[in-house]
């Protein structure tokens, strides 16, 4: 019986179980019938073609906007619909992971380690995260060297890194992750980071900065200087990388198709880079305006605000150091005039002024335009030779009623422009003097007041940064008004009751001159910011109050120097609590 029953399960087993070969075969079967492969080149002569009906679409609605057809504009809202989703599709078959270019990176790394005495591991992050072809080949030498760079001279060697207390293993993490349409790359090490007063050291040495100017910068002024061309920290270079030998091409790269880059670094701790860029660079939103009677297209990915000054607009505008500047919520924005730039005759009568706000290379500046348009979808078309030079330009496109408009460039408008000098633009100023000029005793200074009876001005190079703060974020520690201010409880001295003087009653905004030393702040509040000048002044009438330095003759009128040491003492603020 026992026989028998063995028997039929051997039966059920044989009859219930394919045989595995052909469970193999139907399996193969189904992958090759879910993916096929296509030509590269087909897929770029799709994706033009799907241009062209996005530029075809971009007509027929301008011309249905003014049509009373019902049928015809319900036709047209459905071709916009399928030319909408089409382009979606289209874009998704040229998206490739970012893994694809990772995939040479474990052995870079482990290469590189064993060349340079190390130990060093390598962990992957969002490799799924896809991204247009285009961009993906041109973000894969930009990241290696990076990647170099850290091996290199971020992770220090096994024995140094036991010294200090770390495993003997370095660590760098590469992570990807989507991020307000954009994709976000991040490089972190747990090396040694990037000193930077052998940063700014170098800096003077080879003259990119003055030694003034590079006392008074704050730890992201001073990363950012390993960006200039030929500015290295290493001891010695090597031929495999150093931190500042082609980060300028890096940077470069990485903003030719639209991307940032931004460093940060903690001595003994580790650098992080962090990347953005744009998923595609085939169709984009752009904002179009109207200057010296031609249209422009401007990447949204730039854009931050649109401000119009109505009436005589240029009555806001003002001028420091001989460059035009318009003051929004307090910051003094740097202008430039796209007319003068193209050399296009400026418009003519009086008209309202239109500022577009842009940002190039974590800088903000307002580009001057006759009119702002619309925004719209654009396909972005390559310049031809005779243009290809330009700074100015990006690309082209066609527009909606068939005519031809130019793509700013605007990190190549800002450049030309010098308004992108990594040590500000009182720097720039400096270095496009002569050698003559700079070796006089001219001096910037910033004029304000603090009631209305005079002015008074401080020497530009004391200064850290220009703040309006909202009267709700005073606080009160001790005997003294407090603000937190990036991290730390920021001291306010009143200038005028300080110095004995009349104070004006404070309005909606608290206009404060931020004093910094040795990593710490001090706030300065006036009654209002008017001006950077450029001076050589005498000094008069020393040591007659405490607080000031004397008066001197800066544009035509007596201005009170401040002395900053001098008020801080007299407002009582004890050392280790100022700057």
């Amino acid at each position: 019986m026992d026989d028998n029953l063995n028997a039929r399960r051997g039966e059920s087993r044989d009859t219930l179980s394919p045989p595995e070969p052909e469970v193999a075969e139907h399996r193969e079967l189904d992958v090759s019938h879910s993916s096929i492969r296509v030509d590269v080149g087909l897929l770029d002569k799709v994706m033009n073609l799907v241009g062209e009906l996005v530029l075809a679409r971009n007509q027929i609605l301008q011309f249905t906007s003014g049509q009373a057809d019902t049928a015809f504009v319900n036709a047209s809202q459905r071709l916009n619909l399928v030319t909408t989703e089409l382009q979606e599709g289209v874009m998704k078959t040229r998206m490739q992971p970012v893994g694809k270019i990772w995939n040479k990176f474990p052995r870079v790394v482990r290469d590189l380690a064993a060349e340079c005495g190390k130990e060093v591991e390598l962990e992957l992050e969002g490799a799924g995260t896809e991204l247009d072809k285009t961009v993906l080949e041109a973000i894969k030498d930009p990241l290696t060297h990076i990647i170099r760079n850290a091996v290199d001279h971020g992770v220090e060697l096994p024995e140094t890194r036991v010294a200090a207390g770390k495993p003997r293993t370095g660590h760098i993490r590469l992570r990807a992750f989507h991020e307000g349409g954009k994709v976000n790359l991040e490089i972190l090490d747990d090396g040694a980071g990037i000193p930077l007063e052998r940063v700014k050291q170098k800096a003077i040495e080879q003259g990119l900065v003055t030694s003034g100017r590079a006392a008074q910068m704050s730890e992201r002024e001073i990363l950012n200087l390993i960006f200039l061309p030929g500015l290295s920290t290493a001891g010695k270079v090597s031929d495999i990388s150093g931190r500042g030998v082609g980060m300028d091409v890096v940077k470069t790269n990485i903003e030719k198709i639209g991307g940032t880059v931004d460093i940060q670094s903690v001595p003994g701790q580790g650098t992080t880079f962090r990347i953005k860029i744009p998923l595609t660079l085939a169709i984009i939103p752009a904002l179009t305006v109207t200057s010296g009677g031609d249209r422009f297209a401007i990447p949204q990915a730039n854009l931050l605000e649109l401000v119009r000054l109505e009436g005589n607009g240029s009555a806001a505008i003002e001028m420091v150091s001989g460059a035009p500047v318009y003051r929004l919520r307090g910051s003094l924005l740097p202008l430039v005039y796209l007319n003068r730039e193209l050399k296009k005759p400026a418009a003519s009568g009086e008209q309202a002024t239109n500022i577009v706000v842009l940002q190039a290379d974590d800088r903000s500046f307002g580009l001057v335009v006759d009119e702002i348009n619309d925004t719209e979808e654009i396909v972005v078309k390559p310049l031809g030779k005779q243009l290809k030079g330009s700074s100015n330009f990006a690309g082209g496109t066609i527009m909606g009623d068939g005519q031809v408009a130019l793509i700013l460039d605007v990190l190549g408008l800002a450049q030309k422009a010098n308004l992108l000098a990594e040590i500000g633009a009182e720097t720039a100023a400096h270095h496009s003097r002569g050698a003559s000029e700079v070796q006089d005793n001219r001096e910037l200074w910033l004029v304000f007041r603090v009631n209305r009876s005079g002015q008074l001005a401080l020497p530009l190079s004391l200064i850290s940064r220009l703040e309006e703060l909202e009267p709700s974020t005073v606080e009160v520690s001790g005997n003294h008004e407090v603000v937190q201010y990036r991290g730390q409880i920021m001291p306010l001295v009143p200038v005028a009751k300080t110095l004995g003087m009349e104070p004006e009653n404070r309005g909606q905004s608290l206009s404060v001159i931020v004093y910094s030393q040795e990593g710490r702040s001090v706030g300065l509040v006036v009654s209002e910011i008017l001006e950077i000048v450029e001076e050589e002044i005498t000094v008069e009438g020393r040591g007659q109050q405490a607080g000031l330095l004397g008066s001197a003759v800066i544009h035509q009128r007596v201005t009170n120097l401040l002395d900053v040491p001098g008020l801080l003492a007299a407002a009582q603020i004890p050392m280790e609590t100022r700057a």
